[in-house]
């Protein structure tokens, strides 16, 4: 029986081995020729339109001169076999070797986190199929595999993979890529810049200096790296390729609607696998919110600063969005790939956390000084008040208050607040982090604020609302997720009366625009960054301006320059939109006492008597604020080349 088994096995095992040879013997007959390849067409035009249907963008195929074999640097080469294909030279089309390490990583981590295609896979791919992820793909893409390898050298499929490989930004082949990004054909390439191209094959529309010239650099290092690692680079040669000092030839055109374009482009791999069609794609986009953020930044930021603007719906639909003054000196998307430091801004999260806990505006805190683990927080104007009213604490943005409330919730509570609010930059739990400390990025930080004006509910920041082939055929269209409330209605509404407060008698008075408004101002250490925060009913919007390089921008704060650059975008935003009202209304049988009687925190030592005397007034010192405190400084982010 046994014998019978592995007989039957035996012949099994040669039928599909005799089969698979007579699929790749047929396959390579049936191959266009080489010169037929090079002529074949490649790449898909992908027209982006506003939620209006207007188009924004026209990203298509750009294809450069066609290099021979010799023509190509063999440093080029060396970067491509050293991280994508070890052992070309070695296996047949397919490596056992890979694809057996793809197998067991991706069946430990219950996913597919590791291919294992070989170049001539990744050719076959791209000339052949699709990039629909299915088992009868691979197995097709195997076999074209095997006969192109036997119908072609080695050296003609490197020619054919160099000249047609897709590196993003509409980049078809080596010299379109150097072109591209460099300015300079793909003969000039250097070291290290073939090394950023080499990088891009992983992930173009992630990876692609268009997109993120700072994460291409580091994939390029990581590439150089690799060479180093496999011999394709002595240590010396590894050490003079710096990628950081690469400069980055970007096409001045289509405007700075590009940081947006560039952002949504980057999402529609996730969302469709068609890769040779036209395609259509519609966004979030509204054109006059557009406007009026890219005219914004063009007229309401200091000399020598950068600013970014993003806003969006309560659904979540990014209605507008610049990353910086010129998307044609600098790609680099400082609304949704920047980390800074918030300051103040961040205090929406232990003042949410509080409310959760019993805080209403009307409980009485005290403005004292405060010292924890040896470090004490000091407000903007190195005075204390004592007894006041949360609302006026949240609206003069008083730092020992907010120190104070995050000590009695739990940093740990404050950062889980942040993490539900959809915060996914890495939080500190010192106690500066109540006052912003640990590093954000504009979108998230706006969409965290947009769950509040929701009343609560999730808000997760989308720009892409429908995929349809230049013919109509439907791919994707955005399906409305169940709704998940993240914060109780009452939290979400006490959250708004600060907010509003911070607004009309606190340190945001200069982002008024006339209609009821809520909103937070955030200065870091030195005035290195300015935040606005804010939201109507109809829109949520951030602002935050700064230098790239981290350097104090003399009078920077949040209720000055980013303050008023709100109100600059939201006036023409929302022009002819009907006035909305806030909702702060909170039914009092929540709580078990009336809000101007409850008193928060405070022992009965240090409770405040039955009529507190009256919080000193507002001054103008109140209006802008500093983190004062020794947190650690805002990290730089490196400075985009132009």
């Amino acid at each position: 029986m046994v014998r019978t088994l592995l007989l039957a096995g035996v012949i099994g095992v040669a039928l599909a081995v005799l089969a698979l040879l007579a699929a790749v013997m047929l396959t390579a007959q049936s191959l266009p020729t080489f010169r037929e390849m090079m002529k074949s067409p490649q790449g898909q035009s992908v027209v982006v339109r506003a939620a209006d249907g207007t188009e924004l963008v026209t990203v298509g195929p750009s294809f450069g001169r066609w290099l021979r074999f010799d023509e190509i640097p063999p440093h080029m080469v060396a970067a491509m076999l050293a991280v994508e294909d070890r052992r070309f030279h070695w296996h047949p089309g397919v490596d056992p070797i890979g694809t057996a390490r793809a197998f067991l990583v991706n069946l430990r981590a219950g996913r597919t986190v590791q291919g294992g295609s070989t170049i001539t896979q990744q050719l076959a791919r791209n000339l052949f199929l699709t990039n629909r992820k299915t088992w009868d793909r691979k197995l097709r893409e195997a076999v074209l595999a095997l006969a192109i390898e036997r119908k072609f050298t080695k050296r003609a499929i490197l020619e054919l993979y160099l000249n047609r490989v897709y590196f993003g930004g509409g980049a078809f082949g080596i010299d379109a890529a150097s072109r591209k990004f460099f300015g300079h054909s793909a003969q000039q390439l250097s070291v290290a810049e073939a090394a950023i191209i080499a990088g891009l094959v992983k992930a173009p529309s992630r990876y692609a200096p268009s997109a993120d010239p700072e994460r291409a650099r580091a994939r390029g290092a990581i590439v150089i790296e690799t060479m180093r690692e496999t011999g394709a680079l002595s240590p010396a040669e590894a050490a003079a390729a710096d990628t950081d000092a690469v400069s980055f030839a970007i096409a001045r055109d289509q405007g700075d609607v590009r940081y947006f374009t560039d952002w949504v482009l980057a999402q529609l791999e996730t969302l469709v696998d068609e890769a040779t069609l036209p395609l259509e794609v519609t966004t979030t986009l509204v054109p006059a919110h557009q406007k009026a953020a890219e005219a914004t930044v063009m007229t309401a930021l200091p000399p020598g600063t950068q600013g970014a603007i993003v806003a969006m719906r309560t659904t979540g639909e990014v209605t507008a969005m610049v990353g910086g003054r010129d998307y044609a000196t600098s790609s680099y998307n400082r609304a949704t790939v920047a980390r800074r430091q918030p300051g103040s801004a961040f205090k929406l999260f232990p003042y949410l956390a509080a409310i959760e806990d019993g805080l209403a505006p009307d409980s009485i805190v005290v403005d004292e000084p405060i010292t924890i683990g040896g470090w004490s927080p000091r407000n903007d104007n190195r005075r204390f008040v004592g007894a006041v009213t949360a609302r006026d604490a949240f609206a003069r943005s008083i730092n020992t208050v907010a120190v104070r409330l995050a000590d009695r919730v739990g940093f740990e509570t404050v950062a889980g607040m942040a993490r539900r609010l959809g915060i996914t930059t890495p939080i500190s739990r010192e106690p500066a982090m109540a006052l912003g400390a640990s590093e954000v990025t504009l979108i998230e930080l706006t969409a965290a604020y947009a769950v509040v004006a929701a009343e609560g509910r999730e808000v997760r920041p989308f720009g892409i609302t429908r995929v349809t082939t230049a013919d109509g055929r439907l791919l994707y269209r955005r399906e409305e997720p169940a709704p998940r409330v993240l914060l109780a209605p009452h939290v979400a509404a006490h959250m708004t009366a600060l907010l509003r407060a911070a607004v009309e008698t606190g340190t945001a008075r200069a982002a008024q625009i006339g209609r009821p408004l809520a909103g937070k101002t955030g200065t870091t250490t030195a005035n290195k960054d300015g935040w606005f925060i804010g939201f109507t009913p109809e829109l949520v919007a951030g602002v935050w301006i700064g230098r790239d390089d981290a350097r104090p921008v003399p009078g920077l704060a949040g209720g000055r320059a980013p303050a008023r650059a709100f109100a600059a975008f939201m006036r023409p935003a929302l022009a002819g939109v009907p006035v909305g009202e806030l909702n702060t209304a909170v039914e009092e049988s929540i709580f078990g006492l009336e809000p101007d009687a409850e008193v928060y925190g405070l022992s009965d030592e240090t409770a405040p008597p039955a009529e507190p005397e009256p919080a000193e007034p507002l001054s103008e010192a109140w209006l802008e604020e500093a983190i004062t405190a020794p947190p650690a400084e805002a990290a730089a982010e490196p400075a985009p080349q132009p």
